[in-house]
């Protein structure tokens, strides 16, 4: 589809057409579009731009993954469409693994993933056959299924787009768990030690940015960070764009 740039919607346009191509190679599931499209409604009361709030959890984000000794970035449809190379540049830098993990979990589906973040430059993609051994206690579904290497004996793990059930197993196996959702109010926001609150292919540069600006020690270690407000201010920052819009409606 030829979208021109002009296009007061083109960026998320372009995302759409990056998932029913996805789509149809079996990247993402059909269940997958549907959470996309539920992640563009909250892009809209963010403003569709990275918050103060977002920025500072993207920065403690950063600190925590490369303080980590045993880091793993898990990987399912929705992200492997939107930021494959993201993914790998992150995984490079900080280092840290990558996970294959999905729901809806076949054979073909952990492949064709594993090929996509391959033609970015992964180098060891795990999560995938008989590399998900292991299983999270108390998760009954596919996603229990992770890698001994990685999810089962990492310290951190960075899970965008993710489950609330499997990010508080993590948590329950004592793991610290920083999310990216756009939904501030979700389960898997709410249990995690850094919820980043913002569209994943905003967050994925900014993170990587901020892992080197850390590498090179540009950033504190000493940076104070506190989820619980930073969560209470995205929400705040929502229902103040939500009245600027009635507000806007009024006056027309």
């Amino acid at each position: 589809m030829d979208i021109p740039k002009n296009h007061p919607r083109y960026e998320s346009l372009i995302l759409r057409e990056k998932v029913k191509e996805c789509l149809k190679q079996g990247i993402l599931s059909e269940v997958g579009v549907a959470a996309h499209g539920r992640g563009e409604a909250f892009d809209y009361l963010l403003g569709e731009k990275t918050s103060l709030e977002a920025k500072r959890s993207i920065k403690a984000a950063a600190i925590m993954l490369c303080e980590a000794k045993n880091p793993v970035i898990s990987v399912n449809g929705n992200t492997a469409c939107l930021v494959p190379k993201e993914v790998v540049e992150l995984s490079k830098i900080v280092p840290l693994k990558i996970e294959i993990n999905l729901f809806y979990r076949t054979k073909e589906r952990e492949e064709k993933i594993k090929e996509r973040l391959e033609n970015h430059g992964a180098l060891d993609v795990l999560g995938v056959g008989e590399s998900a051994s292991e299983n999270i206690p108390g998760l009954e579904s596919m996603r229990g299924r992770v890698s001994k290497e990685g999810i089962f004996s990492s310290d951190v793990i960075i899970v965008p787009l993710e489950d609330g059930d499997r990010a508080l197993a993590l948590k329950n196996m004592g793991k610290k768990i920083i999310t990216v959702d756009i939904n501030p109010i979700s389960r898997t926001s709410m249990c995690s030690d850094i919820s980043i609150a913002d569209n994943i292919v905003r967050v994925m540069p900014a993170l990587i940015e901020e892992v080197k600006k850390f590498k090179s020690r540009e950033t504190e270690k000493d940076f104070k960070f506190d989820n619980n407000e930073n969560i209470k201010k995205t929400i705040e920052l929502m229902r103040s764009n939500l009245l600027d819009y009635q507000k806007n409606i009024k006056e027309r």
